[in-house]
């Protein structure tokens, strides 16, 4: 439940968006943190609510303020470790947080222990992801289409459109292009 928590809420993190070297957070307006206040800043509660139940035996229940404790302990360790991230990368001279500093952040807080469980899902939601930008709608064999193809394509859509225009008893025909 570490990990998926922590994954999901580093995942929400905004980091970098200035071009700016990163302020550290101790320093920082509470309504700079995602344009809320700390007591406004939470997770998604049905979200964590599902991932809370995933993680339990079926006949097991926990309260509503049970469940709301743990979303606030949550919140908490994702404000520390990104504010110990920042530190790592602006010592670094960078100006953006990469997950590398994330994992030092880790390590530096004591978390040592999670570090192979939270780059095993640092590295799934990559594939994830990856898998999700290569399937696009049209390009889902990963080539590229020539020129030729591209045309031939735009032509039959536009073929396509004429047929379902005129069979929908539109009165405007257009010429065929040839």
């Amino acid at each position: 439940m570490f990990t998926r928590c922590c994954f999901f809420g580093f995942a929400l993190i905004a980091v970098g968006a200035s071009g700016e070297k990163n302020p550290p957070i101790s320093t920082m307006d509470p309504m700079d943190i995602v344009g809320k206040s700390k007591e406004d800043a939470s997770l998604p509660k049905a979200t964590m609510t599902k991932i809370i139940k995933e993680m339990l035996p079926p006949d097991v229940r926990v309260a509503r303020d049970a469940q709301d404790l743990l979303i606030e302990c949550c919140v908490e360790f994702i404000n520390l470790v990104s504010s110990e991230s920042n530190e790592v990368c602006n010592r670094e001279d960078k100006r953006t947080i990469a997950p590398e500093h994330v994992f030092r952040a880790l390590q530096d807080l004591g978390f040592g222990e999670y570090i192979a469980e939270v780059y095993a899902a640092y590295e799934q939601h990559k594939f994830e992801t990856m898998d999700t930008q290569r399937s696009g709608k049209w390009n889902s064999s990963g080539a590229e289409m020539t020129e030729e193809e591209a045309a031939a394509a735009q032509q039959r859509m536009f073929a396509e459109a004429r047929a379902r225009m005129n069979n929908g008893n539109s009165a405007v025909s257009q010429p065929e292009d040839g």
